[in-house]
């Protein structure tokens, strides 16, 4: 099973959304809080193409920028 990394900051409402939901379904999860690690804030910074959005979410390979409540595959 390939986990999911989440991106985000840990006292993001949208974020501890997110990583709640993927638990939910069962899957393994990576959390990065970018509030604690600079350099991770980098890594997210380039994979959003700038955006200073979280959560920024990679499921199979895919970037998702955001979370809304769960009206995506979650």
């Amino acid at each position: 099973m390939n986990k999911v990394l989440i991106y985000g900051k840990d006292t993001w409402p949208y974020t501890n959304k997110a990583r709640e939901a993927y638990e939910k379904k069962g899957k393994e999860i990576d959390f990065i809080n970018v509030l604690d690690n600079p350099f991770k804030l980098d890594e997210m910074l380039k994979l959003s193409d700038g955006k200073r959005k979280v959560p920024v979410i990679i499921e199979d390979g895919i970037i998702i920028i955001g979370y809304n409540g769960g009206s995506w595959g979650v």
